[in-house]
């Protein structure tokens, strides 16, 4: 090996005057008890309970059925808020600590027992009253996977007939035994090795599973999977990108196989209403993300809403976002049910275009008026005439033309290998992505609006509340992709898209206009979910590390507690022996290259414990990389390992291109990529307080021999 020298209490949720019962199924898991783990009796839960607000418990991922992540709970209020400590903080056991890892998993709560997962996808269960981890399930996730897209995570569980249910990256689904961890029953539901893998959360209801694929970046197409929560088996599958002859099958070209390759993503958890019979989720991009050429037609149903039969999967209607997506504009955030104006059942989805779009659900028709406008057309990329654009729910700046600050930015964090790509402005929303050697500046980009993080929706002050980030970045596309089995399938480059480099809004929007009712600003992007209250709070997670607490009505904030990690996850509420708190986990993020850590926190009125020491910067794990001696040669090999924790997650697993990440295979200039892993730049985090310097000179000696095959 050649080395080199180194430099309770409910609300119906607006399905009707009650609620009904969704068959005869019963919703029934072991609880542990408090103090210990002894067991207690079994409670049942009715399917009926989770058409209610959250109040007692936190039973689903979104807090009922509607995905509105609201409380009932109004304990603690914009009164004593301030007054909120930590009761105590678990580690969870080192898990998913390094920067690939991203924590986005928002934890479940029922009858004194959290239910939570890291992003190396292993379960925890853990005592509310003692924070104590009852019993931990490890999923041993293969590192070799490279099929993942946007950094290894896992966004929760569903409990549902004693078992915990997850969906994991490497593709399996598995059923666990709520009281103590063990495996009852996996599937193995799609596989990495052909593009396809899991992120959702699964949700449960009279006795089904309900659990979304994805892989559009990969030429996959995904589908959303009725599991029979007993056996795995499959009840029904609803494929997102339509087939000839299906509802939509007319808007990708006659006559080829691209509907295959299509995309439509399911990233997230769907919402349902057991009145309809209806479950609502939305899609991601069009694949190949940036090239059209191949896939003339809007491409229905990508980055849309969808209203499927719950019992059956058959489609009810769709309602697309952007048509024939060139701008990987995924809807990756989940929807959610609420009541509008006139007693109208809405759906609304916050998306990374920087609109909240509010539907009928019963109809999928637009609730506040959104017109389809002409757009500026390529030929080649066989655009779209029109794109749909609301009239309200704005919850980002759309500034045209492109404002010569993001151009400099974006020419600045060209690489040596991109230097000759010229940077233009975007003139009008939804320009082209740029050819022949130009990168348009597009606002807001695949970085900008909302990406994953869950929106909440509060009905005592009828808003919605959006953490989204504000970025512009340069795309162009190659037309002529073609697609191969677990690859990448892009066709197009991207310059200047490091989320680093965004600004954050903080926005709410009212449900019952679409009209926006104030707006925080933040110097970095705002990048967790929320959670709100009637108690009029919102909960909302900081890349610094600090969880903090909003007045819902007027945006002024109340409460900030360092959690001493990336806060970029959802604060769950619930309550315990008649007492509120709330639970978080701080575990960082891998896009936004926040603090990594294990921390899973308790608050509440009654708590103690004041924060630790605020969370460093930089994209590297808490716990590892402590310094030590300063190296004097690099080894590929070890640099492998350094390179798959840590630099994957942008660079993709063989460094040839990823989630915004430059291919790195021309790079060979061993000094300068010591240089940018140690000090960052051009949208890359700096890694010098995060790993040692042998680290860092073992990843330079990878990079610039094993990927780029350079000379020592």
């Amino acid at each position: 090996m050649t080395k080199q020298r180194i430099p309770a209490r409910r609300r119906r949720i607006g399905w009707g005057v009650a609620a009904v019962v969704v068959g005869v199924g019963v919703f029934l898991f072991a609880a542990t008890g408090c103090g210990g783990g002894e067991s207690s009796d079994v409670p049942s839960f009715s399917a009926d309970d989770l058409t209610e607000t959250a109040s007692d418990n936190w039973p689903t991922v979104g807090g009922s059925f509607a995905n509105d992540r609201y409380s009932e709970l109004d304990e603690i209020t914009t009164e004593n808020v301030a007054d909120l400590q930590g009761v105590w903080k678990t580690d969870l056991r080192n898990s998913g600590t390094e920067a690939k890892y991203s924590g986005e998993s928002q934890p479940v709560v029922y009858n004194g027992v959290i239910y939570v997962t890291t992003g190396m996808n292993d379960v925890f269960a853990v005592d509310v009253e003692t924070g104590k981890i009852l019993w931990q399930y490890k999923a041993n996730l293969d590192q070799k996977i490279t099929t993942v897209c946007c950094g290894w995570l896992n966004r929760g569980v569903a409990i549902g007939d004693g078992r915990v249910y997850q969906g994991q990256l490497d593709g399996a689904v598995v059923a666990l035994d709520a009281k103590t961890g063990e495996q009852i029953w996996k599937r193995q539901l799609v596989r990495w090795q052909e593009g396809q893998t899991i992120t959702a959360a699964p949700i449960y209801a009279d006795g089904k599973i309900y659990l979304g694929v994805v892989g559009a970046d990969l030429g996959t197409r995904a589908f959303l999977e009725a599991m029979d929560a007993e056996t795995g088996e499959s009840e029904w599958r609803y494929y997102t990108i339509p087939a000839p002859g299906q509802p939509g099958g007319d808007s990708w070209p006659e006559g080829t196989d691209a509907y295959l390759r299509g995309g439509g993503a399911v990233w997230q958890a769907p919402a349902y209403d057991p009145d309809l019979g209806l479950l609502y989720f939305s899609t991601g991009n069009a694949g190949p993300d940036w090239d059209g050429s191949v896939r003339a037609g809007d491409n229905k149903w990508a980055v849309s809403i969808v209203a499927v039969e719950a019992d059956t999967g058959t489609f009810k209607w769709g309602y697309q976002m952007v048509h024939h997506d060139i701008w990987d504009l995924d809807a990756a955030s989940p929807v959610v049910l609420f009541n509008a104006s006139d007693d109208r059942k809405g759906v609304a989805q916050a998306g990374k275009t920087g609109w909240l779009y509010m539907l009928d659900r019963e109809t999928g028709e637009p609730l506040y008026g959104i017109d389809e406008t002409p757009v500026k057309q390529d030929p080649v990329q066989k655009t779209a005439a029109t794109q749909p654009i609301p009239r309200n729910g704005e919850f980002i700046p759309h500034e045209f033309p492109t404002p010569q600050s993001e151009i400099d930015r974006i020419t600045k964090s060209l690489t040596p290998e991109q230097k000759n790509l010229k940077v233009v402005p975007q003139t009008a929303n939804y320009d082209p992505p740029g050819r022949d050697g130009t990168l348009v500046a597009f606002m807001p980009g695949p970085q900008g609006g909302v990406n994953w993080q869950p929106i909440s929706y509060n009905p005592e002050t009828n808003m919605f509340y959006i953490c989204s980030a504000v970025q512009t970045a340069g795309e162009m596309a190659t037309p002529g992709s073609k697609w191969t089995e677990g690859q990448f399938y892009i066709g197009g480059v991207i310059a200047g898209a490091a989320w680093t480099e965004s600004t954050g809004t903080f926005t709410a929007i009212d449900a019952l206009s679409g009209e926006r009712k104030w707006q925080k600003e933040f110097p970095d992007a705002c990048y967790s979910g929320t959670s709100t209250t009637k108690g009029n709070l919102v909960f909302l997670g900081r890349n610094n590390g600090e969880l903090e607490a909003y007045d819902a009505r007027d945006g002024t904030r109340l409460w900030n507690f360092q959690t001493g990690a990336g806060a970029n996850n959802t604060a769950t509420v619930f309550e315990h022996d008649g007492k509120q708190y709330v639970v978080f986990l701080s575990q960082g993020n891998s896009l936004q290259a926040t603090a990594h850590g294990d921390e899973l926190w308790l608050f509440g009125l009654d708590g103690t414990m004041g924060p630790p020491t605020a969370a460093g910067g930089g994209a590297g794990t808490e716990h590892g990389g402590q310094g030590g001696q300063e190296a004097t040669e690099g080894d590929a090999a070890a640099g492998e390992a350094v390179f798959a924790a840590n630099c994957s997650g942008c660079h993709g697993a063989q460094g040839t291109g990823g989630n915004g990440g430059p291919d790195l295979s021309g790079v060979t200039d061993f000094e300068r990529v010591t240089t940018q892993v140690t000090d960052g730049g051009g949208g890359m985090p700096a890694f010098g307080d995060q790993l040692s310097p042998q680290q860092i000179a073992d990843v330079s000696a990878f990079v610039t021999q094993t990927v780029a095959g350079g000379s020592p």
